[in-house]
């Protein structure tokens, strides 16, 4: 269940990126309460993807507070920044990015090589990672299967386990469901929730399909985002 306390808190953030073609992200105010799960929806070119670089701390502000679980991550050194990416941020990607000729197994573990607290949550972790397996709805001999033999479904399974074990406070979802039908992305969303409350995460996920607004606590638009920064000016 939501709280009161905020996950995430974007303050008077601005971002300006120059190449060909420049490009301007600013954020008054943008929060994530601790449980919640927010879909933020946006077309392409909108911003979504560096809003989120800039929440994991790929990139940062130019100006203004990006703070994540109580920490300002724009303040950190880019070691640092990776670091703490790690421990407490749980990731999906829209092409999962998985390991093909890695067992399932090796790949939801990964992240625990890199993250020293959230491999201490985990006294067991192949134990964890079965039982990660069994509530998604994995068949039983996935885990030493090479993750590349899997269906694209299985695939997205085993990247949103990859990013539970452990508990990071926060997943990020970025496009998950874009090549799935409307019943596997359903189903697969029921289990995202369903597991996000299991182990207290919360949930951020990134799409342009309004489609799935109905299923979250929360919508934030990118179109709205633009607009706070309008009427600031």
């Amino acid at each position: 269940m939501p709280t009161d306390a905020s996950i995430l808190t974007l303050k008077n953030v601005r971002y300006r990126w120059s190449g060909r073609a420049s490009f301007e992200l600013a954020v008054p105010n943008f929060s994530v309460k601790s449980g919640e799960t927010v879909l933020l929806l946006g077309e392409s070119g909108s911003g979504k993807s560096t809003l989120l670089s800039l929440i994991c701390g790929t990139i940062t502000a130019h100006h203004g507070v990006v703070d994540v679980a109580g920490t300002n991550i724009s303040a950190l050194s880019p070691r640092r920044r990776d670091q703490f990416r790690a421990e407490h941020i749980g990731l999906i990607f829209q092409q999962f990015n998985l390991l093909p000729y890695a067992t399932v197994l090796d790949n939801i573990l990964l992240p625990l090589r890199f993250a020293k607290a959230r491999r201490e949550r985990v006294p067991a972790p192949n134990d964890t990672a079965r039982q990660l397996c069994e509530d998604l709805g994995l068949p039983n001999d996935a885990m030493n299967a090479s993750a590349g033999t899997l269906s694209v479904g299985q695939q997205q399974r085993v990247a949103a386990a990859r990013a539970l074990i452990g508990d990071p406070p926060l997943i990020i979802a970025d496009e998950p469901t874009s090549a799935l039908d409307a019943a596997t992305q359903t189903t697969f969303l029921e289990l995202l929730f369903e597991q996000s409350r299991k182990h207290n995460t919360t949930l951020l996920m990134v799409s342009h399909d309004a489609r799935l607004a109905d299923q979250f606590d929360r919508v934030v638009k990118m179109a709205d985002i633009a607009q706070q920064q309008r009427e600031a000016l």
